[in-house]
């Protein structure tokens, strides 16, 4: 009993942090902070742009006029779960077998994007559909703001735990979930475009949830990596991507 109000009471605490100007005001004015933002909102755009049409797709199903509440709706919903999503998990991933788990999990899923990659030729061809239990029970338009609600918390698992391993202060992270879920609702045609030109930053993304995972293993067993170094990495794996993609469609038209 005496362990479970420890450890209610500390995660208590922990929500704290979000109605502390003391750490708001640390966060505003730390370069580290904003970079850590930076990376977390290029991750979420690389990760998610894909999963932003798939919302429109549900969302162009209703009425005009019914449309844009959805996402805001929607959009609301998604903060409120990204809100109780950091406070649980920036609380936990102190915990040496929790961070061990956490980058296990990255490490798997760059793993399988990059052992999957000839198997999914025909992934994505099926058609976003609302339930028919939700329809059933509060009608179209709420079924499919709980369909974008549930679809939203199915996308961000990958990036929030990325977020964990980047950071344990909680307004960055929310900073980075809040700036992240607006370029995935208003600006995805740009990733979308960018991965058109670059098709192989999407497995950049991968590489850097890879590193992110060797980054949170390393932090359980005492090895920290500076931030600078971190970054000067993940800049390093994006902006050789794009050299290598000139590099290669030069060679091709020389030849």
């Amino acid at each position: 009993m005496e362990a479970v109000t420890t450890f209610l009471t500390g995660l208590v605490a922990n929500y704290g942090h979000f109605f502390s100007w003391q750490d708001i005001h640390r966060v505003m004015t730390d370069p580290v902070s904003w970079g850590i933002v930076f990376w977390l909102v290029i991750l979420e755009g690389l990760l998610s742009c894909d999963n932003a049409l798939v919302l429109a797709v549900v969302v162009n199903k209703l009425p005009k006029h019914q449309q844009k509440k959805a996402l805001l709706y929607g959009i609301w919903g998604a903060y409120f779960f990204r809100f109780i999503a950091i406070g649980l998990g920036t609380y936990l991933v102190k915990i040496k077998w929790v961070q061990i788990l956490g980058a296990g999990y990255l490490l798997w899923m760059a793993g399988k994007f990059f052992l999957s990659k000839g198997e999914e030729a025909d992934e994505g061809d099926g058609e976003a559909k609302v339930s028919g239990f939700w329809l059933k029970m509060v009608g179209p338009f709420w079924a499919t703001v709980i369909t974008v609600e549930l679809m939203d918390i199915t996308f961000s698992v990958d990036s929030i735990l990325a977020a964990f391993a980047m950071s344990n202060e909680v307004w960055v992270l929310f900073m980075g979930g809040i700036l992240g879920i607006l370029m995935m609702r208003g600006v995805a045609t740009i990733f979308i475009k960018l991965l058109e030109k670059y098709p192989e930053l999407e497995a950049s993304a991968y590489v850097l949830i890879a590193l992110i995972g060797g980054k949170l293993m390393g932090q359980a067993f005492g090895y920290h990596i500076p931030h600078g170094i971190f970054f000067s990495i993940m800049a390093a794996v994006l902006l050789g991507t794009i050299v290598l993609h000139h590099l290669r469609e030069g060679g091709n038209k020389a030849a």
